[in-house]
């Protein structure tokens, strides 16, 4: 989506917008960062070990980012963009729903003993 909507920018408009450094550094690329321009690292990936800690986690970052997308979309007119963002937020959601369906299964199942054959 940023791709699409910078496509046509100038390197002044690129400046004027604020991207300006990410222009000098990568193109028309867009890095992986954070509306403060913080890099994204492996940190902000969470493990505890435990399946339904970290499914929970996992839930926390799916509704986070509905949130995202849902912000994304009230700041904008752009038709296009809302739909490519409402699909996202959409998928979210729905990852959402899987995450809390697995933590349900292992709630079912903790404690019992399985014995797979191959």
């Amino acid at each position: 989506m940023v791709y699409k909507l910078t496509k046509d920018a100038t390197p002044r408009q690129l400046d004027e917008a604020g991207l300006g450094e990410n222009f000098v550094n990568h193109d028309n690329g867009m890095m992986y960062v954070n509306a403060s321009g913080v890099p994204w690292t492996a940190a902000y990936i969470q493990a505890k070990g435990d399946p339904i800690a970290d499914l929970y986690e996992d839930i926390a970052a799916e509704e986070k980012a509905r949130a995202t997308y849902q912000w994304l979309i009230d700041m904008t007119d752009d038709v296009d963009l809302q739909d490519g963002l409402k699909f996202l937020r959409e998928r979210e959601i729905v990852h959402s729903l899987r995450f809390r369906e697995a933590v349900e299964m292992i709630k079912s199942d903790w404690g019992t003993k399985k014995v797979f054959k191959v």
